[in-house]
């Protein structure tokens, strides 16, 4: 009897047991990769890309802020425009403060179709003191090629505000959203290709095969290959080449955890220092200590006695007094973790713009294996 019962409870533990393990499984399957980032963040399509617009144009109804008499591009601008309208006029006869003269950019992105919108920005390239309140008049959008491929006209939003020798935010860059109207479209097929080409945003060996390496896992042994550190050749499979956009789909959804060079970045003119992950530094000490010498004058007036004949004399005086704050030794053990490094140094008490000078003293060393990069 006790051998039953010995024998049940066995099999009902083992039972327990693999469905532990199958739930285990399971989980560590739909488990993403530990910092994984999407294909679609870590590179883009050849070909699949923005295209940036460009135009001239006049934005009127402004309160006396506009383009001052002496803009003759603006005075010009204006005449040729009532002109084209039927007006004849005397460019020297105007004088239009409530016009400026502006530059407007825009992006239109891939697969924009005619009648689509797109936003646009409205920058004054005359002396108008401000944008607020106008409206953008009728203006060709062009792109490298000098086809005109958007319209753009309406009224322009700052979000600033101006008056009385206050200036709040830039009043002379405005956005329209949607601004812009499609004209022309830019011809891409994706339909009946055999293959595509992925660029890496920051090329890299070790991020192209493992990029490589999940999209062959997932659709196929082979489709993907690294041409070099930043581009992939994928071959679309021929049950894909009539319907790309949904294989493009599945691949950018791939999550990959992109390698990074050890890298220490600092930036001189704010004191800002960003240290990568993969930084480590060799054994060395440290020792940091600010060394302060204030050099100080003054004047000693010296008068002389009373019913004297002496004259009053005036000399000076330089007292010079050195003031040296007492430094630390920090041991810094090899291949220390950027979070061992920090704690270290933050030990000694230094500050961002120290820090600076500790690393470059570091990489001359050369105990610091990154690459110390100045910007």
């Amino acid at each position: 009897m006790e051998k039953q019962m010995n024998g049940k409870y066995f099999q009902w533990l083992l039972k327990v047991l693999l469905i532990l393990l199958t739930l285990g499984l399971i989980f560590f399957a739909n488990l993403k990769p530990i910092y994984a980032v999407r294909v679609k963040d870590l590179a883009s399509i050849k070909g699949i890309r923005p295209n940036q617009l460009i135009g001239y144009g006049l934005v009127v109804g402004l309160n006396g802020t506009g383009d001052k008499s002496g803009s003759e591009f603006t005075m010009q601008s204006l005449a040729n425009m009532m002109e084209h309208m039927g007006i004849n006029v005397n460019k020297s006869q105007l004088k239009a403060k409530n016009a400026a003269a502006v530059v407007v950019t825009s992006n239109m992105q891939p697969f924009s179709s005619i009648g689509s919108k797109i936003d646009v920005i409205a920058s004054s390239i005359g002396d108008a003191q401000s944008l607020a309140g106008g409206t953008l008049l009728l203006t060709p959008l062009h792109g490298v090629n000098g086809k005109v491929y958007a319209l753009a006209q309406g009224p322009i939003a700052l979000g600033g505000a101006g008056g009385g020798g206050t200036t709040k935010n830039h009043l002379l860059v405005a956005r329209i959203d949607g601004g812009a109207t499609v004209e022309r479209e830019i011809p891409l097929e994706l339909d009946g290709r055999e293959s595509l080409t992925i660029s890496l945003y920051n090329p890299d060996f070790t991020t192209s095969i493992r990029v490589s390496e999940a999209i062959n896992k997932v659709v196929g042994e082979g489709v993907a290959k690294p041409v070099d550190s930043g581009t992939l050749k994928i071959i679309i499979p021929s049950g894909n080449q009539e319907n790309v956009a949904q294989f493009i789909a599945k691949i950018e959804s791939l999550d990959v955890k992109p390698d990074m060079v050890a890298k220490v970045v600092v930036n001189e003119k704010t004191g800002t220092v960003v240290i990568g992950e993969n930084v480590t530094v060799s054994t060395i000490a440290i020792a940091h200590g600010n060394l302060t010498i204030t050099i100080k004058d003054s004047e000693i007036v010296s008068q002389p006695g009373a019913l004297s004949q002496g004259e009053t004399v005036i000399s000076s005086q330089r007292d010079v007094s050195l003031n040296e704050e007492e430094s630390k030794v920090m041991i810094i053990p090899g291949s220390s973790t950027i979070g061992e490094l920090v704690r270290a140094l933050n030990a000694i008490g230094v500050t961002p713009r120290e820090l600076i000078s500790i690393f470059q003293n570091i990489k001359a060393s050369g105990a610091l294996q990154a690459e110390l990069e100045i910007i």
